[in-house]
């Protein structure tokens, strides 16, 4: 079993930066493909990134945070980051990492909640001025 713990959310002003980090225990993630979703409230999760299993060379952007964010691994430190710059008021939700063995993660390819099997609990992000 996969336990994650998400961390760095906060309030920032709009056009400014955050980096999330997503933990991982029980198991190593070299072996799992990771991804970031996020909830607004009244909308569904939506899968914003994901990277490989291993190097992590492969990834996946939605066009939402497409050239803003940057999915990143250290699997030394069994940890996951996503890096946001440029963030706008749009990108308010709650932001999950998810991890799957499973999954292949390829550009071109959407990732949906339902591709994966362990969740963290949330780190909330609140972009406003």
């Amino acid at each position: 079993q996969v336990q994650l713990v998400e961390s760095g959310g906060g309030l920032v002003q709009p056009g400014g930066s955050l980096r999330l980090s997503c933990a991982g225990s029980g198991s190593t993630l070299d072996y799992h493909a990771m991804a970031w979703f996020r909830q607004a409230p009244g909308k569904e999760r939506e899968g914003i990134s994901c990277i490989n299993r291993s190097d992590g060379r492969s990834t996946y952007y939605s066009d939402s945070v497409k050239g803003r964010f940057t999915i990143s691994r250290d699997n030394a430190k069994n940890t996951v980051y996503l890096q946001m710059n440029n963030l706008r008021p749009e990108d308010t939700a709650v932001y999950f990492c998810a991890a799957d063995s499973d999954l292949y993660c390829d550009s071109g390819q959407a990732v949906t909640a339902l591709d994966f099997h362990f969740w963290g609990q949330g780190t909330q992000v609140n972009v406003s001025s």
